[in-house]
């Protein structure tokens, strides 16, 4: 065990957890940040996708040793009320069905619009590629894409 110092959602953590400790079960079982979901456990579905300074990342297969001094924000840092603008789209377009893989699909729909605000049909695909929804949501989840990066450009 080490203690390992974190920057979670703006605020500083510690954890004394093994270095080798994936970044997902340090934020459910330890920081008791639950949004953050377990899929596959090998990075292929991106149900645990979080952002290491606004990156996308899959934190089922991140060591908490390769954190470091980046920033970590998960879903429930990307807005403390749900009022973010893809958060207010999801709904809007009626996107969950089970919910499960939503914050993930979420974390990296908002990595995408932070680097495009204004992302193409074929830019939203391949940025959502690696997300995948058991459900078939995909054309919902387009959709609030679209409505959230128009709302964005609405509000400048």
């Amino acid at each position: 065990m080490a203690a390992v110092s974190l920057k979670v959602n703006g605020e500083a953590r510690e954890v004394d957890v093994p270095s080798d400790t994936p970044l997902l079960w340090v934020l459910r079982d330890n920081l008791e940040l639950t949004g953050t979901k377990y899929g596959c456990g090998i990075a292929q579905c991106g149900a645990c996708t979080v952002h290491l300074d606004g990156q996308p990342v899959r934190a089922c297969v991140t060591p908490v040793s390769d954190v470091g001094s980046r920033a970590v924000t998960t879903i429930e840092g990307l807005s403390a009320d749900g009022s973010h603008p893809l958060q207010r789209a999801w709904i809007r377009a009626n996107v969950p069905q089970c919910g499960f893989c939503q914050s993930g699909q979420l974390m990296t729909a908002s990595a995408l619009l932070r680097r495009n605000p204004d992302p193409s049909e074929a830019e939203i695909n391949a940025a959502m590629s690696g997300n995948l929804c058991r459900c078939g949501t995909y054309q919902r989840i387009r959709r609030a894409v679209r409505m959230a990066a128009e709302d964005m450009q609405e509000q400048g």
